[in-house]
């Protein structure tokens, strides 16, 4: 899984690959001191080929020639005229029969199968084509590649390479990632302190999966510093494993725990897990100290999951099109038939959340569209009064909510104040609110977090998170304005920062901390001394210097004059910045979501061949504030397409890559992205990855039983009216395929995903084959054990990275070819 492991290391074994015996060796070991050394990497899901091993040669020409030969033909999906009307247009959809919601039907199954065995043997032609020449300027010692067969190829599976500390240069592409020195596969997470505990995460050598585990604080632990550290002395307090996460996803392809959570008195855990990628989970509680099971599971619900108290648990189900539509509370003990339903939320256009106060005495339920959000508490100490109104349902309006002391916190957007204020109010007496922080159209208010004695407000000013703290008086005292305010300074011109968990009863806040260079970084930061201390930070191995990368912020002028801001690193010592240099681009751009600046490690495996990365803060996200957000979406959708487009020129014009050597990844939403930009300008791209894209687009909103339909009209627009018909006719990319010449493109899918149903990526695929002028490569990949989050397991995920990154490498000619002498 790991392809490159340090010498001592064990190697991992091969799904699919027969043992090399002794024998085996002797075969070989002539092979093995070969220069350039023939290399081939695991096979992707043991699809088997067409050819066999007499077809294979070392020689490159020959081996180029008998693939060239043998290559099968793409699949061909079949055509099933269907028609749909809707104000007097008429759209032929011959795809639509690719839709099937039970996921059972043998045909549809059996075409997306044949579309993972193509997209197998195009990489296949990488794994059996491929030479490696050593760059020994990177004083590599030694190169073991061991081989072994399989019924119908032949399959190198591991390279042991030792480095000083860089990487070999020519690295082919593989479908494990090639990083430097392996990765760091035991670790263990920041411990965070609960009561007389740390609790952490652990990783550990060879598993995908984490354990949860926790520490005794000894004697019961000092009042919390930022100095604090976990005591793993032979005489401390032993490591108690609560769950372990590669025990329970044995049995299962795909395993996922949305919601860990434990109870005040630290005595149970309440754990939320998903077997098949459809985001519908089963609750457990269990012993935290014996982990044997509470009474009985929790069927079909979501991962929105709090203690109310040590006895009982509220939780959020969904109807029949995942809509999250009811709140429920638990007695521990009692079956769930019995359960008692707080509130059920008909209105099919608002989706329920749910979220425990920091002081851990109200719950909030929050009933939510795109526009709007009011809030209910309710009282831990008084559950008999059920929900209680705290902010009005009023369209438009949308309202958060924390607790602290005698006071309810409000966060507060509407169209007139669209970056938030902040209101206070005491808990007795709601409508009497007092404004701590107006409204400001440079800064908007993205989060608060709440201490007992302190307030920190999450902003954003000028594209960039900031963090500011302030004071608050004594608990009972009125608070009728804020004191001052203290930002936490950061090192990065750009990064990014999120909240982490912290003790509410403490005057240490825990945020996480990263940027395009440097690792994510765990801090804690005393608000009354502004110390701050570094916990943890990700370990990258192989010798990882952050001074070796630049990060800059440019500016794109799109097409109607607004500036869009555009984050780029890249390697100093290896680009040339004259145009020459390969380039991925990176965008969203929707549902008000900031893609900041923050650190990837398998990212590094393109910035240390000579790539550039960037990534697009198109309109349709939030960046820039709420107003950036509301210019990319309904019918200003298109601003999110052409926003994207002027980076890539921007880019192109200013040297930083050129239209040859320019690739565009997305996901999702931003896997629209990648289709309309696709069809608006095929002619910018060499190469574009669209992962699980929302593509079908008008089709989708016009057909309500579809999961989300209904919560996004007020994203997209409603197509039922005439307007946003034609709108969203004009850039969905299914609707706008047509007969011209397409990059290189490979799309992805995941069978159970809920979010965007696999039909959609798979008709765009299919339309795309029959329209398109070219021969550049198409591949889909669609996932039978996974949904919209792809696989599960952290190994498997960089497996997806490395595939990725292995087709864009292919499509810019990056691979070495045998003999050939590039580095």
């Amino acid at each position: 899984m790991v392809v490159r492991v340090p010498l001592g290391h064990r190697l991992l074994p091969v799904k699919g690959g027969l043992g090399l015996g002794l024998g085996g060796l002797v075969v070989y070991l002539p092979l093995l001191f070969s220069t350039p050394v023939l290399f081939s990497l695991p096979p992707l899901n043991n699809i088997k080929t067409d050819f066999g091993l007499n077809s294979i040669s070392t020689n490159s020409a020959s081996a180029t020639a008998a693939v060239a030969a043998m290559m099968k033909a793409p699949p061909v999906a079949k055509k099933v005229k269907h028609e749909m009307e809707m104000f007097g247009d008429v759209r032929i959809d011959n795809y639509y029969w690719l839709r099937d919601d039970s996921r059972s039907n043998p045909e549809i199954i059996s075409y997306l199968k044949e579309e993972n065995s193509y997209a197998d043997f195009i990489m296949e032609e990488l794994r059996t084509a491929i030479s490696l020449r050593f760059f020994f300027g990177f004083n590599a010692l030694l190169c073991l590649s061991f081989f072994i067969f399989s019924v119908w190829r032949i399959s190198i599976c591991y390279a042991l390479v030792t480095s000083s500390s860089m990487w070999l240069a020519p690295v082919p592409p593989c479908t494990a990632l090639y990083l430097p020195d392996g990765i760091k596969e035991d670790d263990i997470s920041a411990p965070v302190r609960k009561g007389p505990y740390y609790y952490y995460e652990r990783t550990l050598e060879g598993k995908e999966y984490v354990q949860y585990c926790r520490r005794l604080i000894p004697n019961g632990g000092d009042h919390p510093s930022v100095y604090d550290t976990m005591p793993t002395g032979p005489n401390d307090p032993q490591e108690h494993i609560i769950l372990d996460e590669n025990i329970k996803a044995k049995e299962h392809e795909y395993y996922k725990i949305g919601a860990f959570n434990v109870s005040p008195n630290n005595k149970l855990v309440a754990y939320a897990e998903d077997t098949k990628g459809d985001e519908i989970y089963t609750v457990y509680v269990i012993d935290a100290e014996s982990r044997v099971l509470v009474g009985k599971p929790l069927v079909g619900v979501t991962s929105y999951l709090e203690w109310a108290g040590d006895e009982a648990l509220a939780y959020v189900t969904m109807d029949e099109i995942h809509r999250p539509d009811k709140v429920w509370l638990h007695k521990l003990g009692s079956d769930q038939s019995s359960d008692l339903c707080l509130y059920h939320e008909k209105d099919d256009m608002f989706s329920l959340d749910l979220q425990a106060s920091e002081s851990k005495r109200f719950l909030f339920v929050a009933s939510e569209s795109k526009i709007t959000r009011f809030v209910f508490y309710f009282d831990i100490s008084k559950q008999e009064d059920g929900l209680v109104v705290l902010t009005p349902r009023l369209n438009g309006i949308d309202t958060s909510v924390s607790h602290r002391g005698n006071h309810f916190f409000i966060k507060r957007r509407s169209d007139e104040v669209f970056n938030s204020e902040l209101l206070v109010c005491p808990i007795d007496n709601t409508s009497a609110t007092t404004l701590l922080l107006p409204h400001r159209e440079s800064v908007k208010i993205q989060d608060i977090q709440l201490f007992s004695d302190n307030l920190v407000v999450f902003e954003r000013e000028n594209g960039l998170p900031t963090v500011t703290i302030y004071g608050l008086p004594a608990e009972g005292q009125p608070i009728e304005f804020l004191h001052g305010g203290r930002t936490v300074d950061f090192i990065d011109p750009i990064y990014s920062v999120e909240p982490s968990e912290s003790q509410f009863t403490s005057s240490i806040l825990r945020f996480s901390y990263s940027s395009m260079r440097t690792p994510e970084s765990v801090y804690d930061y005393d608000m009354n001394t502004g110390i701050s201390v570094l916990k943890k930070i990700d370990t990258v191995l192989g010798g990882f210097d952050t001074s070796n990368y630049v990060t800059e912020r440019k500016w794109a002028t799109s097409s109607d004059g607004t500036q869009i801001p555009i984050s780029i690193v890249y390697r100093k010592n290896l680009v040339k910045l004259d145009g020459s240099d390969p380039l991925l681009l990176y965008g969203y751009g929707s549902y008000e979501v900031c893609i900041d600046p923050y650190f990837k490690a398998s990212r590094l495996s393109l910035l240390d061949r000579g790539f550039i990365y960037a990534i697009a803060h198109i309109r349709g996200g939030g960046e820039m504030g709420r107003q950036w957000y509301e210019n990319g979406k309904l019918l200003k959708k298109r601003n999110t397409f052409t926003d994207f487009i002027a980076c890539a020129e921007y880019l192109i014009e200013n040297k930083y890559c050129s239209k040859e050597k320019l690739c565009i990844n997305g996901r999702s939403a931003g896997g629209l992205l990648m289709g309309a930009v696709l069809n608006m300008r095929p002619d910018l791209f060499k190469a574009a990855v669209a992962g699980v894209p929302f593509v079908d687009v008008l089709t989708t909103m016009l057909d309500p039983t579809i999961p989300l339909t209904t919560a996004e009209w007020e994203e997209w627009g409603d197509p039922r009216k005439e307007e946003f018909y034609y709108y969203m006719k004009s850039y969905s990319p299914v609707d706008n395929v047509k007969a011209q010449n397409y990059p290189n493109i490979l799309i992805t899918a995941g069978l159970h995903d809920t979010r965007v149903l696999y039909s959609e990526p798979a008709k765009f695929v299919a339309k795309l084959r029959e329209m398109k002028t070219d021969n550049n490569t198409l591949l889909f990949k669609c996932e039978f054990g996974a949904g919209h989050s792809s696989k599960s397991g952290r190994f498997e995920k960089l497996q997806e990275d490395a595939f990725i990154y292995a087709f864009i490498l292919k499509a810019l000619d990056m691979v070495p070819s045998h003999g050939s002498g590039k580095e």
